[in-house]
């Protein structure tokens, strides 16, 4: 089978999903396991990957609960700048990581953070994503999933990297990548083939990280009522 028709049939499977009456994390787990059906071999290079990060202790040296989140400034999908002190000043703020618009994982989850949004914003917090494409694939994920909340672009992974969030893909994912129709090095501008572990902290308005969820197995992300929840207490803390 072709990449072409394996694309497509997952692409219904993702959009399926999207109205899925379930959580976000058990819509992940259908992802995967349509890759299963569509391409075992894939499936099978998803697992290796997994299993190396996991080895390496990849993002293990990510920011803790209790650390000071690092600040950054970085342009958002029109291109202005933004600082994660200025977005503090209005209350506590959920930094989300992801891998970028081509991934189902990071679709949906950018889904459900944009239907969520006006919850958060009821708790007096805010929601930022960041991603290591470019503004123009930045504004489709936004498009996409209907984000009212800004996507930062972190550039060559910069940030990331300053986190112990980047890691290299690896030559056989790379390939599979590639095959698959997934160009990187467009998307983010450079031959690096580097990515976030997706990730996501909670930072309340004096900087301290308060919750997080760090996972290098990408087919996990923080369930939004624990983001929520995180939220609603970072709002309490000054």
């Amino acid at each position: 089978m072709s990449s072409r028709p394996i694309l497509e049939l997952l692409e219904e499977t993702v959009l399926r999903c999207r109205d899925m009456d379930a959580s976000l994390n058990e819509r992940l787990a259908i992802i995967f396991k349509e890759v299963q059906v569509l391409n075992p071999a894939f499936a099978e290079a998803v697992e290796r990957l997994i299993a190396r990060l996991q080895a390496g202790a990849a993002a293990e040296g990510a920011p803790k609960v209790g650390d000071a989140m690092p600040s950054f400034l970085l342009p958002d999908q029109g291109g202005r700048l933004v600082a994660l002190e200025d977005l503090l000043k209005s209350g506590p703020v959920a930094v989300v990581f992801n891998r970028g618009h081509w991934c189902p994982y990071c679709r949906l989850n950018t889904v459900e953070l944009a239907r969520a949004y006006q919850r958060a914003i009821s708790e007096g917090g805010q929601i930022v994503a960041i991603t290591p494409e470019r503004e123009t694939y930045a504004n489709r994920l936004r498009e996409w999933a209907d984000a009212p909340f800004p996507i930062l672009t972190d550039m060559d992974n910069a940030y990331a990297l300053s986190l112990g969030l980047a890691f290299y893909v690896g030559t056989e994912f790379d390939r599979y990548m590639k095959v698959g129709g997934i160009d990187l090095a467009t998307y983010q501008n450079n031959e690096t083939w580097t990515l976030p572990v997706p990730a996501t902290f909670i930072v309340a308005p004096s900087g301290t990280i308060v919750s997080r969820f760090v996972d290098p197995d990408y087919r996990k992300r923080m369930a939004i009522d624990d983001l929520l929840s995180a939220l609603r207490d970072a709002r309490q803390l000054t």
